[in-house]
């Protein structure tokens, strides 16, 4: 963190960091591509243009078509997809595996099934607890008998 003042002497933190594509420093304001600068930034998005307008003009297009075609990484087209920025025909072979169960899916981190289990799960997590039962008021002169 590097802290610098302005006019009126207020401090400002600035984040810069090193850009982990092209190493040059740049101001780190967050956003969707994490330790990239804005120049990169502008490059991935460009490069994002081209990869979406060659899967619509081919669309039984291979990752490994599209990652030569376009010069981008499979794991960047599998990023763009999990995001669901990137999404496949169901007649396209391409497909990556859901986070829950490894189905195949075209688009998103998590397949139909496993969302639905998710949803499931997390309206129970929030339901109305049950009330609980009142506690047997115990008599404590009451003693344990055995019959013989």
């Amino acid at each position: 963190m590097l802290m610098c003042y302005n006019k009126g002497m207020e401090e400002i933190v600035m984040d810069v960091r090193n850009c982990r594509m092209c190493g040059s420093l740049y101001n780190y304001i967050g956003g969707p591509y994490r330790g990239l600068c804005p120049r990169c930034v502008q490059k991935m998005e460009d490069k994002f243009a081209k990869v979406k307008e060659y899967i619509e003009e081919n669309p039984g297009a291979t990752m490994t078509m599209i990652s030569e075609e376009c010069d981008v990484t499979p794991e960047q087209i599998q990023r763009w997809v999990r995001e669901d920025r990137l999404a496949f025909a169901d007649d396209s072979p391409i497909g990556i595996p859901c986070e829950g169960c490894g189905t195949m899916i075209k688009s998103g981190r998590f397949c139909d099934k496993c969302r639905a289990n998710m949803a499931n799960g997390f309206s129970q997590a929030y339901a109305q607890p049950e009330p609980a039962k009142p506690q047997r008021k115990t008599d404590s002169n009451a003693k344990m008998r055995f019959f013989e």
